[in-house]
């Protein structure tokens, strides 16, 4: 890929983020409990030992995250009506962790932004899930020049693909199947 700059809100990086550590370009293998079922030796090669490809087209299908994502909103909304009642009108949101360190780095859907179904729309027709800038968890994710999208403790995410609506975060979900530490 050209060299790139990519407009703010996105955060540039430097090429050291990816540079050899313990265990590849992380201090860290993925964790052995990833959400999803995802396939653990699938992701810490993805994670840790790669930097320019990808899980196969449409490995989300294969997983449970689409039916795990709805059942969260089905859930969110069957609390939606005790919740309002004592003033907590929180929009539905699913955070998605760092397949090797837990830490958050990104938040679909974003309160105020899409819903659900539109993030799980364009992330069907793309075949890996697909973020926008402002679902982004920016304290923990970098963009490179070449476009790799990583997290800032050298997890391989994905690559930045903008498009006409701009920066599309087109990401691998077994880096982002980590849970929470």
């Amino acid at each position: 890929m050209p060299s790139a700059s990519f407009p703010p809100p996105c955060v540039m990086g430097d090429e050291s983020i990816m540079s050899k550590k313990s265990h590849g370009t992380s201090n860290t293998p993925v964790q052995t409990n990833l959400r999803w079922g995802v396939d653990v030796k699938i992701a810490d090669n993805i994670c840790n030992f790669n930097r320019h490809g990808a899980e196969n087209y449409g490995y989300l299908f294969k997983t449970s995250f689409l039916k795990d994502s709805r059942e969260e909103l089905r859930q969110h909304d069957e609390h939606k009506e005790e919740n309002e009642s004592s003033g907590d009108t929180t929009e539905f949101e699913m955070t998605f962790y760092d397949s090797n360190t837990g830490i958050p780095l990104f938040v679909a859907p974003r309160k105020g932004g899409r819903c659900l179904e539109d993030f799980l729309k364009e992330s069907m027709n793309h075949g890996w899930p697909s973020f926008r800038d402002d679902e982004v968890v920016w304290e923990n994710v970098r963009c490179l020049n070449s476009g790799e999208v990583v997290s800032v403790d050298g997890t391989h995410l994905g690559h930045n693909i903008p498009d006409g609506k701009g920066s599309r975060y087109c990401i691998n979900l077994v880096s982002v199947a980590g849970k929470p530490v």
